[in-house]
């Protein structure tokens, strides 16, 4: 028989489904006291990053819940008192405004949005000020846009002011800023963006919370879907989640995925969980989906190139070149280099993309685009002999390097 449904099942999965899945996996099938064991990665982390989002913060009519707000603030508040330094990413400034705004469904247009977001975000913090106080705590607020993560001196400055909120004491409530963010340039949730802010602290663990309880072998509405407790690789599960978008939210089971998947390849463990059962969560309980971390833990500069930012350019490689960087790990040199396109300076990333157009690596130029077309093609060694000691160095280093996986993505 399948396993009998939690009562706190989101009301959103019956009748009209606001995301499909599918899983060609059992990880459901682990037994509990695997995914039991396994949450010690969270009662034993130093500092936890939470991300909350919008639905589960408001009520229907798009105001926020002060009772659920509450309840999330108890449960990080313990959390601060067992030791552990907490970051919340929470959604919910344009949710937040559009009660005070009369604006009776989510707007479409930008500039609402952003009017929205604006009216909210201050409604927003100043409840979650309220709340923490009452446990002696103080709330800063951070808001990021993508500049501020894709930009190395921004991402450096951004690190500086969440490490001084956190040694003061303080909790960091994380937000998009969605009153300058464009269409064009957004994160476009906060799930990607909690799994940024989770490298960027250093956390040691990452738990979403949404109004979904679990991640499910299916859609959680239909009558055969199975909650999935244990997930040991995210590369190895294929899950369908195309469907439309949640009323109030932004973010979905596919956002919840892509940021797992940011987390886990980092060494970061995710817990996804019903925000209905964060203290549960937070104290290690089975409760929810654990994805267990897949990779070490990269360095700041790495994470930033992999995930972050943005690329100034491409490198078009040839066959030997595709080779050496993914079956060697070897530095990019200008003999392998095809074509340049884009213009960029020395230490702006680029793509690194196969003849056929495949995106293999990101990586750091060691020289402007304006010096390469007359050395691409040509051995270091004639370079050398032909320019001088200058040109004895790689086009992008192996340490300023990330392969693209080949494992199979959702």
């Amino acid at each position: 028989m399948p396993p009998r449904r939690p009562s706190g099942r989101p009301s959103s999965t019956r009748g009209r489904p606001s995301r499909a899945w599918r899983t060609t996996t059992t990880m459901s099938e682990q037994p509990a006291s695997v995914a039991l064991a396994a949450r010690t990665e969270i009662t034993g982390a130093r500092r936890l990053v939470v991300k909350v989002g919008s639905s589960s913060l408001t009520d229907a009519a798009g105001m926020l819940d002060i009772a659920r707000m509450e309840m999330l603030v108890d449960a990080l508040a313990a959390a601060r008192g067992r030791g552990q330094d907490v970051v919340l990413v929470s959604s919910g400034a344009m949710a937040s405004g559009m009660g005070p705004l009369r604006m009776r469904h989510r707007p479409r247009d930008l500039a609402s949005k952003q009017a929205a977001a604006s009216v909210g975000q201050s409604l927003l913090v100043g409840r979650y000020g309220s709340l923490f106080a009452r446990h002696d705590l103080t709330v800063g607020q951070v808001l990021l846009t993508v500049e501020d993560v894709a930009r190395q001196d921004h991402y450096r400055n951004a690190l500086r002011t969440f490490t001084r909120l956190l040694e003061l004491g303080v909790v960091p409530v994380v937000n998009e800023n969605d009153t300058v963010a464009t269409h064009e340039i957004r994160f476009g949730d906060n799930d990607r963006l909690a799994a940024l802010v989770a490298h960027l602290v250093g956390a040691d663990a990452l738990v979403l919370l949404s109004d979904v309880d679990s991640l499910y072998t299916e859609h959680p509405s239909h009558a055969s879907a199975r909650p999935i407790q244990l997930v040991p690789d995210i590369d190895e599960l294929e899950v369908d989640t195309s469907g439309a978008g949640a009323e109030i939210g932004t973010g979905g089971m596919a956002t919840k995925l892509q940021a797992a998947r940011i987390a886990t390849a980092s060494g970061i463990p995710v817990v996804l969980a019903a925000a209905a059962s964060v203290e549960a969560a937070l104290t290690g309980e089975p409760v929810g989906t654990l994805f267990q971390a897949t990779g070490k833990r990269r360095s700041r500069k790495l994470m930033w190139l992999a995930y972050a930012s943005v690329s100034q350019g491409e490198l078009v490689l040839d066959a030997g070149a595709v080779r050496a960087l993914t079956e060697r790990k070897a530095s990019l040199l200008p003999a392998g280099i095809l074509e340049v396109r884009g213009a960029f300076h020395v230490g702006d990333p680029v793509r690194l993309v196969s003849e056929a157009g495949t995106v293999v690596a990101r990586g750091l130029v060691g020289y402007d685009s304006s010096d390469l077309p007359g050395i691409i093609g040509r051995s270091t060694r004639d370079l050398v002999a032909e320019r001088g000691a200058g040109f004895d160095r790689e086009v992008v280093h192996r340490d300023d390097l990330i392969v693209r996986s080949r494992k199979k993505r959702t």
